[in-house]
């Protein structure tokens, strides 16, 4: 009885320690984890001061502390994780795996904040650019560089991350390396995905340098005319005027001609055709037409101009050309011209608007019964 007593004392020390040094490991993880976030807290506030102390207020809207404080708050803790390891009570096959778990935590952390800083990044440069003004070339062409630059740049550090991330496990560091060395698997690699993803890639790269297009411009794109909505790493979504996307591959602005008509600005000419009989007094018209322009806030001043363009055996043709600042208002000022020219002859001159004639003869035939 005595030997089992003392074996029973002995098994209760035993787990009474091994439960102290539990208790004791947990409370150096939440004691590290509780510093990372008061040190989170700490970091967020400093970064608050200096945003309201330092910066407008359209600054301080896109920096807001959203993008630095979920970062912080699952990096900092990783963080003072590491050097608590050694601290822990636990077994070395636990620790290893907390050692792993941590690694990935932080590169993943890492990760996170880096992509919110390119946002942050972004947002900034773009305080100088206003897209929404109506001379906003300069704006477009930096909003299309920076939003694709930014993209690219994001899924370059995804792909990095995850490559860092895997790189952790030993076996998988083994196998990477013995692919990596390998010159004909290698190549086997680069042939099959420089086919598609690299060609989609480049493509996009190539659009950021060059912009035969850019954010919000005019085109006219498989029979459809519409605008430049939004251009990713695969694909450039065009709003057509009437509210549907056209969704394309971003390798046809490269590989497929397109219309763009606001490469260089978004000034138009609109045209207007009218059709009349040979005894219109032209110049009326022609008066007129600028009377309908110089009335009408549509017109950019710029061009003004009506001339006979045509003539067939029953009518003339007349072309109206008129300017506007960009091709929205050039259509609607087409549409207000067309309407008040058709008015004013109507109006004005309703013998003159094309007719159909028939000779009968009769009148030629009474002229030369009197010759005779």
């Amino acid at each position: 009885m005595k030997i089992e007593f003392t074996r029973l004392i002995k098994a209760i020390k035993a787990y009474t320690g091994d439960m102290q040094d539990l208790l004791i490991s947990i409370g150096i993880i939440l004691a590290a984890v509780l510093m990372g976030l008061i040190l989170q807290k700490v970091l967020s506030f400093l970064l608050s001061r200096w945003r309201r102390s330092h910066l407008s207020a359209e600054m301080q809207t896109d920096l807001k502390s959203e993008n630095w404080r979920g970062p912080l708050r699952a990096l900092l803790p990783a963080v003072l994780l590491i050097p608590a390891l050694p601290l822990l009570q636990f077994p070395p096959g636990v620790i290893a795996v907390m050692r792993q778990a941590i690694r990935i935590w932080i590169i993943a952390s890492l990760a996170w904040l880096i992509i919110s800083m390119l946002t942050v990044i972004k947002n900034f440069i773009m305080q100088r650019y206003r897209i929404d003004e109506k001379d906003n070339l300069q704006a477009r062409r930096m909003y299309t560089q920076l939003s694709v630059i930014e993209r690219i740049l994001k899924v370059l550090i995804v792909f990095l991350a995850l490559a860092f991330i895997l790189l952790t496990f030993e076996k998988v560091r083994q196998i990477g390396f013995s692919l990596l060395a390998s010159a004909g698997i290698l190549s086997l690699i680069l042939g099959f995905s420089a086919q598609k993803s690299l060609a989609t890639l480049f493509a996009g790269i190539q659009i950021a340098l060059t912009q035969p297009i850019r954010i919000d411009d005019v085109v006219i794109v498989e029979n459809e005319w519409g605008w430049i909505e939004e251009i990713t790493l695969t694909y450039v979504a065009v709003k057509i005027w009437d509210q549907r996307r056209l969704v394309v591959p971003i390798t046809y602005f490269i590989e497929k001609p397109f219309q763009n008509w606001t490469r260089t600005s978004a000034e138009m000419l609109g045209t207007v055709y009218l059709y009349a009989d040979y005894t219109l007094p032209v110049q009326e018209i022609r008066e007129e037409l600028q009377r309908i322009l110089e009335n009408t806030p549509l017109w950019d001043q710029r061009v003004s101009v009506l001339q006979v363009t045509g003539a067939n055996e029953r009518t003339l043709e007349l072309r109206a050309l008129m300017s506007a600042v960009d091709s929205p208002t050039a259509w609607s000022l087409r549409c207000h011209v067309r309407e008040k020219l058709i008015e004013f002859m109507q109006r004005n001159f309703p013998q003159n608007l094309p007719q159909v004639r028939i000779d009968t003869g009769r009148e030629w035939g009474d002229q030369a019964a009197k010759a005779e």
